[in-house]
């Protein structure tokens, strides 16, 4: 590959190793990532247990890394006052949004606990880093989460707070006032779940695909629209996709890129897409299984070279940790006639409503008594009347077939509100079994506790009785010695009086 216009030479829509030049970052995985300009920003991650803090750039023209060193905002009292001098904790599972010359990063784990979620900022001219003061009700501070940009708004979603509670809330912050608010959300929620992948299409509606539980991996997608702040699940077609968590999305010209994840066992080797208009997925590429695009905790980005668009992906975990650099070049986009989000029922519902009233307007048509339709022979004013039923006739089929659409679709709603429904009382269901397994455990832990307890006890009262038995042999023993001096004793004693006795 030449180095010097390597993306040019590129196959569409394949994965590719870049050839690095120079030293490599840690391999890592949780980590976040974003494109500035031509350069891919890498900040923090994990590896072996251990959350990292640094800032590497790869450039995509030298295919060459760097280190950026950061340098804090405070001055020395803010930073005593504080209490850390640290440019930039150690995080891992946290989410970072490109905005304006900066780089927000919000939440994460790390071991530096916070009750609220934090935001901080890298200034891409100064290098300078801190923390944004923001105002309104914070979300909790959590990992795992997802978070999208709408406009000049940051869409948060779900994730693990630090005592492992998984989330489904939805917070909103304004990146122009710096608020955080709360959206209250209508309809049946998304389960609980922490490493999933969000975008936004339309500048109107959140989508959430895959992500887990703590024993329960997702392939579900759910849709919240932003101005009703309504959550639907709608239909999906196209290809079958397995349940995934840890995976990477990225949404590009109206379809949304999903890489790896996996379910513990077994990564996700097929790189697949959502065409987000019509809501159908398919199968995009696949890669050889245990390779690092098949990893959990990877991230992808996109960058536009030369006009094109290309995704880069790094790093990730796959039994072990992943450093390369993959990249796709992705083919020129297909301008076709977009879909909005609906069902084929509302489509064909749509369809009819139309055509009446197209036909409903030529009802209102006047014809003057000597009006002549000329289509290269006159036609008599007894076939316009003819033609006129015939209109009139259609438009009533349409209308019987709009009624039908109608009734079909609230069938359709009624069985999805059932099924919702259930979803919700079985979500709770499993969430009241899972708490009292987790009481059920907790007692089970007190009980074993208590049984090791006991068994010390019992093996000190061992020890006891076997040292009462040696006390009551001791004593045996020093009675019989005792009883043998006192009768030496006595013997002696009446051998010198009768001496005595005898001497007078």
């Amino acid at each position: 590959m030449d180095i010097t216009n390597w993306h040019s030479e590129m196959d569409y829509e394949q994965w590719v190793a870049l050839p690095v030049s120079g030293p490599r970052p840690s391999a890592r995985y949780k980590h976040a990532s974003a494109v500035v300009g031509e350069k891919v920003y890498i900040v923090g991650g994990s590896r072996n247990g251990r959350y990292l803090s640094d800032v590497q750039v790869f450039d995509l023209r030298s295919l060459a890394w760097s280190n950026v060193r950061l340098e804090t905002e405070l001055n020395a009292d803010e930073a005593e006052d504080s209490g850390s001098r640290e440019v930039l904790p150690p995080t891992s599972d946290h989410s970072m949004i490109k905005w304006g010359n900066k780089l927000f990063l919000l939440g994460g784990h790390s071991k530096k606990f916070s009750d609220s979620m934090i935001v901080w900022f890298i200034d891409l001219e100064t290098s300078h880093c801190g923390v944004v003061k923001t105002s309104g009700k914070a979300p909790v501070a959590r990992g795992g989460h997802s978070v999208s940009l709408a406009g000049s708004r940051l869409i948060l979603f779900g994730g693990e707070d630090r005592s492992r509670k998984l989330l489904n809330d939805v917070h909103v912050l304004d990146l122009e006032t710096m608020t955080w608010d709360v959206i209250e959300a209508m309809q049946t929620s998304p389960a609980p779940r922490y490493d999933h992948t969000a975008a936004v299409h339309a500048e109107r509606y959140l989508l959430v695909f895959g992500g887990c539980s703590h024993s329960i991996f997702f392939y579900d997608l759910h849709v919240l629209d932003l101005q009703t702040n309504e959550w639907s699940q709608p239909q999906i077609q196209g290809d079958l996709v397995s349940a995934r968590a840890g995976h990477a999305g990225i949404a590009i010209d109206g379809n949304w890129y999903i890489v790896g994840g996996g379910d513990n066992n077994n990564g996700c080797p097929e790189t697949i897409v959502l065409h987000m208009s019509k809501l159908v997925w398919s199968v995009l590429t696949s890669v050889e299984e245990r390779t690092p695009l098949a990893s959990e905790g990877l991230s992808v980005c996109s960058a536009s070279i030369d006009g094109e668009k290309y995704m880069v992906a790094f790093g990730g975990y796959n039994g072990k940790y992943n450093n390369e650099v993959f990249v796709m070049r992705l083919k020129p986009k297909d301008i076709s006639r977009p879909k909005i989000f609906q069902s084929p029922a509302a489509a064909a519902a749509a369809a009819s409503v139309t055509a009446a009233y197209a036909l409903a307007k030529s009802e209102k048509l006047d014809f003057p008594q000597n009006f002549n339709l000329n289509f290269g022979s006159s036609l008599a004013e007894e076939d316009v009347k003819i033609k006129i039923d015939a209109l009139k006739e259609e438009k009533r089929v349409l209308e019987l077939s709009l009624a039908e659409t109608t009734t079909e679709n609230s069938r359709q709603r009624e069985k999805i509100d059932d099924v919702n429904s259930t979803h919700a009382e079985l979500s709770k269901e499993l969430h009241s079994v899972q708490g009292q397994l987790v009481a059920e455990r907790s007692r089970c832990f007190k009980l074993e506790a208590q049984i090791a307890e006991l068994h010390k006890i019992l093996e000190s009262l061992q020890t006891i009785e076997n040292e009462v038995q040696i006390l009551r042999r001791q004593k045996s023993t020093l009675e019989q010695e005792m009883e043998h001096a006192a009768a030496i004793k006595k013997q002696g004693s009446g051998g010198v009086w009768g001496w005595i006795g005898g001497s007078q």
